[in-house]
């Protein structure tokens, strides 16, 4: 029994997909959501339209940047320029002064401060709403405390893209990224390591077949699949949740398709690292679902996360495909505003599929 117990040591031990599975996976979790789960507001880039410029307006901007919660971008000097801005997704929110700020609240009237914010994430928005006033008041009150009869600075904010603040404008974008994401992969890597298994892959890398047209033969069913799976998810939303359709269609349809190739194209690269079906399944699931979710900015603000994270979320597809759908179904973009988000999908669609054909030639030889 003894020796029986030690050589089950020595077979795990000797088996390093198990370790990894075992001991490392345990570890990237409790990193995962120890350091990216969070709701606080950090370093939120936000814009300052202040026509005045005058000493107490300098001085709340000076208290909101040294809070550690926000950061300051490019000054908007007209709607336009904040309408552009948050096209293009480079601010959070804009903190609008009016004309003669210090001198209305000096004379003991109560000045106006508009904050307009992002609210395709309505959690955040209402997160960088509640700070920013909170400091606005707080630095309004101080400036006379003996005098309680002083009017407070009532901030009024106005939310973009989504007025009501309901959560499911920013969910189902994220949801509809998600199960793409999953479920082509997943289906992919164990369709191929099925094969495997069964031996039927050695016999199509022997065929006539090259290993670009295996690959094609293996994704073209799936990406069909797949995005009949994406249009009954966005009709639903559409017409279950209501969530908007402000951009072009058929722009977010192509988008999708590019996005189901690139997860098809993970999942063969996927399957050919994995001997089996249930390695290909574990790998798509936990190197897949938990990354997917939390560093994609889905559920989490990517800028509250550590700069390792923020790096490492940069790999994530699903980060830029949630940026062009918002982009597309909430704000009412065209290409121009996300072409960038566009070309990094396709040069990682071309990475995967480019080293799995590499893989299957190593195989082939």
């Amino acid at each position: 029994m003894k020796r029986f117990v030690i050589k089950e040591f020595l077979h795990i031990f000797r088996d390093i997909r198990t370790m990894v599975i075992l001991f490392g996976m345990p570890v990237v979790q409790v990193l995962l959501f120890g350091f990216a789960i969070t709701t606080d507001i950090k370093d939120a880039w936000i814009s300052v339209v202040d026509p005045s410029h005058d000493q107490v307006t300098l001085a709340i901007q000076d208290k909101l940047f040294a809070s550690g919660y926000f950061r300051e971008a490019e000054k908007s000097n007209s709607p336009e320029d904040i309408e552009e801005q948050f096209r293009y997704g480079k601010i959070k929110m804009v903190v609008v002064f009016e004309s003669g700020f210090g001198k209305k609240l000096q004379r003991g009237e109560q000045p106006s401060v508009q904050l307009i914010t992002d609210a395709s994430d309505p959690n955040t928005a209402r997160l960088l709403v509640n700070y920013a006033g909170g400091i606005i008041n707080d630095y309004t009150t101080s400036l006379n405390p003996n005098t309680p009869a002083l009017p407070l600075v009532l901030p009024e904010s106005r939310m973009l893209y989504n007025p009501s603040l309901k959560s499911v404008f920013m969910f189902v974008p994220g949801i509809i990224t998600i199960l793409l994401m999953l479920v082509s992969a997943m289906m992919t890597s164990i369709s191929i390591a099925r094969e495997k298994e069964t031996g039927t892959m050695e016999v199509l890398l022997v065929s006539p077949l090259k290993p670009y047209q295996i690959i094609i033969g293996k994704v073209l069913p799936y990406v069909l699949l797949s995005f009949i799976n994406a249009v009954i998810i966005l009709i639903m939303s559409y017409f279950v949740f209501n969530v908007p359709m402000q951009g072009n269609l058929i722009l977010l349809l192509v988008e999708t398709i590019l996005f189901i190739i690139l997860a098809l194209s993970l999942g063969i690269f996927i399957s050919t690292v994995s001997n089996n079906q249930q390695t290909a399944m574990m790998l798509s699931m936990f190197a897949l679902m938990l990354p997917t979710i939390l560093l994609s900015g889905f559920i989490f603000p990517i800028e509250n996360m550590p700069e390792v994270l923020q790096w490492l979320s940069v790999l994530m597809p699903p980060r830029w495909f949630i940026v062009i759908i918002k982009s597309i179904m909430l704000k009412g973009t065209g290409l121009f505003y996300f072409w960038q988000e566009t070309l990094i999908l396709i040069g990682m669609t071309g990475i995967f599929i480019g080293a799995s054909i590499m893989k299957f030639k190593v195989r082939l030889a």
